[in-house]
Order: structure tokens, then sequence, then C-alpha cells
């Protein structure tokens, strides 16, 4: 019996170049925005090896290119809860402290360190924010119930923790992930079991969080 095999029409040679070269100008400007947020657009150029007016064409402006930026970075997270809300093998400290790991490995929390505040955020990067914040609210909210996470952290305290883990970066990439994932671990093991000691102030709150994107 002859079986049919669907695939994906293959890319034009002209659109898959295009395709190509936008990856590898979101990869540049990752890199070169995330060291130096005031670098100019030429600089992601050169890094990704394309001329200035094969990126002019794509991003008009290294604004909308740190917008499309941000908003990679907001579907990855939001890919990423999705996912551990739809673990559901009885085991929520797994789900969530894999979502933890996840988010150190892509990285996603140096473009805030970096970024917020440098440019204005489109109506939907702030759609695409507080969608993440409630999947976030889901996600935590799922773990508490569970009993398996301190009763004094509150969601909010997860953003600002990240960021402390994606501040730490050496000059060799394995060993800066290393490092992460070693102080992911001790995080992760101080969000599972309370010391009975009572954390001191007032945890952050999502207006603190939210306000650094503001220009």
């Amino acid at each position: 019996m002859d079986e049919k095999e669907t695939t994906a029409a293959p890319l034009s040679g002209r659109r898959a170049e295009a395709a190509r070269n936008d990856q590898r100008i979101l990869e540049a400007a990752r890199e070169v925005f995330v060291a130096d947020p005031g670098a100019p657009i030429a600089a992601v150029a050169k890094r990704a090896g394309v001329g200035i007016g094969a990126l002019y064409r794509r991003y008009a402006s290294k604004v909308e290119l740190l917008q499309r930026l941000s908003a990679e970075g907001l579907q990855q997270y939001i890919a990423a809860v999705e996912d551990a809300l739809a673990q559901d093998d009885g085991d929520p400290w797994g789900a969530f402290s894999e979502f933890m790991r996840r988010i150190v490995d892509a990285d996603i929390h140096s473009m805030t360190l970096s970024l917020a505040g440098t440019f204005t955020p489109t109506e939907e990067l702030y759609r695409d924010s507080q969608k993440a914040q409630e999947l976030n609210v889901r996600l935590f909210e799922r773990t508490r119930a569970a009993g398996v996470i301190r009763p004094d952290v509150v969601v909010d305290d997860l953003s600002l923790l990240l960021e402390q883990l994606a501040a730490v970066r050496v000059a060799d990439e394995e060993r800066t992930r290393q490092l992460r994932h070693r102080y992911l671990t001790l995080i992760l093991d101080a969000l599972h079991t309370s010391s009975g000691t009572q954390l001191p102030g007032p945890p952050p709150g999502w207006d603190e969080i939210s306000q650094r994107w503001e220009t």
C-alpha cells in the first residue's frame, strides 16, 4: 500500500536567505545589546555578517529591533510556563524546578537587566507581559497549593531571583552556565524548604517589576 508523506514546502532561495539573515540579526542583536545597550545598530550588522541595508530592510530602527528581541524573549517565557502547567504527573515541585532551569538556560532575564527602560514597549509587548504574569501566578499558586514552596515567598520574588542568576556571567559561556546552575540549585533549595528565618521587608510588587520598562 502506498503511503503519502506530507512535508512542508521548502522556502525559495531568496526567502530562505532572508530567514537566515533574520535569525543571524536577532542572535547578533541579543549578544550586542546585552553586552552594551547603547551600541549602534551598525554593530549588530557587523556581528551578524550582513549589510546595514539588509538589516534596515528588516528593522527600520534600533527601537524596532529591541521590541522584536523582547517579544521573542516573552514568547520563550510563555512557552516555558505553559509547558510547566501542562505537566500533570503529580510532581508540582519537579515541574516548577524544571521551569526555573529552562528559563535560566534561555537567559531571558539578561535582556531585562540590559534593556529595561531603554525603549518604549508596544501594546503587544504589554499584553504578552500580562499573559506571562497570569501564567506565572497559575504555576506559582499550584506549587504553593501543593505545600512544596516556602510560604513567605510570593510570585513576584521569582523575577528578581531570575535576574540575579542572569547577572552571573564570566568570559566562558559554558562556565557561565555551570555557575548559574550552581546558584539556581541553592535558590531552589531555599525556596523548597523554609529555614524558619522570616524574610525581611515586604516582597516586590508587580508594579515595581513592570515600571522598570517605562522610559
